[in-house]
């Protein structure tokens, strides 16, 4: 789970800013914490600001973070750096997420110079609920210095990573952790204690979902689950779309061929046979299924144990009515509420996800339900949802604890500061939606005259 967010010298981001997910005092609503006993986490945070104030760049300077340690330096990176000072073209930028995994703490993280595209410094260290840091690893590129003895103790561990370490000690364009994670599967199984460094970097990979306005949330695997039909259903219609049910049709293998694209329809069988190609090695003997989303619909495509392909495809009923309807006959707010419901059926046993403007093209009470819907199945899951958003009704002490509401805000210089609601000693019964509007915590625009007024004489 993640448990803090530091970024500096990136975007907007000027000095070190951090975004954490560590509840406060509040005593309501304690369903929405996730406590083991040492800490404890909000399941859910929304940051509010006003246009360009720097919503989009938290989520982006974890993306890149992200980016960073799974395929290296993202495309664009020498320019994003924060431009409000000159001399910080030349100086380091700034990520650190310190995060949950499985029982213990850890902070990671990197600096970088983004306008030399130059490492400088990386580092990996355990925390203890005592507060006693235990150094995993640690870079120096700039100096050629490194450390990776302090936390192991297996001698040969010591001396194999002291190798790998050495390799890159005036390395300075690639991250330790992503050259520990590039075709190490050997090693991981051979050594048991330098898991952390696999566990970390599949964290990053697989459990920390960011999700842009432009690009689609989810694969829709849900409409996979058939024990779960009935209740994706009942949701689905709860939100009154419209759509009362779902339905999977058998399609022709030549209707196939009229609507997609030969190319993709290859693409697809290659997968399906890669995938029966694993499945038979491992002694797996299951059908399997691909759930393609194209501009004419949700499509599925299986293949049994006599290796033949089927077709289906999923369809909506409106009301009573017998007539199916395809996804790209919906509205786009249908179609965004159908991608959002993904997290609410999702089985991961942990999940981060971020959505930017989560409010895109759904109906303020439909944020509302989703939000209000979220926060009852989080209670019996290890999930976080952080997203950015302008709907100023999920403002609601109703809904929402104070430390689950953070504001982003541009000082006179360009530069973003962070900042949660738990900051002001409001009243329970304070209207923190008026509050809010009327600019009293920022993070609103603040507008002046388009054209000249013309005093009376």
């Amino acid at each position: 789970m993640l448990i803090r967010f530091n970024v500096g010298n990136f975007l907007s981001f000027n000095n070190i800013q951090e975004f954490s997910m560590i509840s406060g005092d509040g005593k309501t609503k304690m369903d929405h914490i996730y406590n083991d006993g040492n800490i404890q986490l909000l399941k859910f945070a929304a940051i509010y600001g006003a246009n360009a104030a720097g919503k989009s760049n938290l989520v982006e300077s974890i993306d890149f973070a992200k980016e960073m340690i799974i395929h290296g330096f993202p495309k664009k990176h020498t320019i994003k750096y924060y431009k409000g000072h000159i001399t910080n073209k030349n100086k380091p930028s700034y990520f650190e997420f310190e995060l949950k995994i499985n029982d213990n703490y850890y902070s990671y993280g990197f600096e970088i110079i983004l306008n030399k595209s130059s490492i400088i410094s990386e580092w990996l260290i355990e925390l203890t609920p005592e507060n006693i840091e235990k150094e995993i690893f640690t870079r120096d590129i700039t100096q050629g210095i490194y450390s990776v003895d302090k936390y192991f103790k297996d001698p040969t561990i010591i001396n194999k990573l002291t190798v790998y370490a050495d390799d890159i000690k005036l390395d300075d364009s690639i991250l330790f952790l992503h050259l520990m994670n590039q075709n190490k599967n050997t090693l991981y199984i051979e050594n048991k204690e330098l898991e952390i460094l696999e566990n970390i970097y599949n964290w990053m990979k697989n459990q920390l979902d960011i999700n842009y306005p432009n690009r689609h949330i989810s694969h829709y695997s849900y409409f996979m689950m058939n024990d779960y039909i009935d209740e994706i259903s009942k949701i689905i219609a709860a939100f009154g779309t419209g759509i009362t049910k779902f339905s999977i049709v058998d399609i022709p293998s030549e209707k196939i061929a009229q609507v997609l694209p030969q190319q993709l329809i290859q693409n697809i069988y290659s997968a399906l046979e890669d995938k029966r190609s694993m499945n038979k090695k491992n002694n797996i003997n299951e059908p399997i299924s691909i759930l393609l989303r194209d501009e004419q619909g949700l499509f599925i495509f299986e293949i049994n144990n006599k290796d033949q392909v089927s077709y289906k495809s999923i369809k909506f009923n409106h009301g009573k009515n017998d007539v199916l309807f395809s996804l790209s006959e919906e509205s786009d707010g249908t179609i965004r509420l159908l991608d959002l419901i993904e997290i609410l059926f999702n089985r991961d046993k942990e999940k981060v996800y971020i959505i930017d403007e989560i409010d895109r093209c759904l109906h303020p009470q439909l944020t509302y339900k989703f939000i209000e819907s979220y926060l009852s199945i989080a209670k019996e899951r290890k999930v976080q949802l952080i997203v950015t958003t302008h709907e100023s009704r999920l403002l609601d002490f109703d809904l929402l604890r104070r430390d689950e509401i953070w504001f982003v805000d541009k000082n006179t210089a360009g530069e973003t500061n962070i900042y949660s609601l738990a900051e002001y000693n409001e009243r329970f019964d304070q209207e923190i939606d008026h509050a809010y509007l009327e600019g009293r915590y920022g993070g609103v625009p603040i507008f002046k005259n388009i054209f000249p007024i013309k005093e009376e004489k």
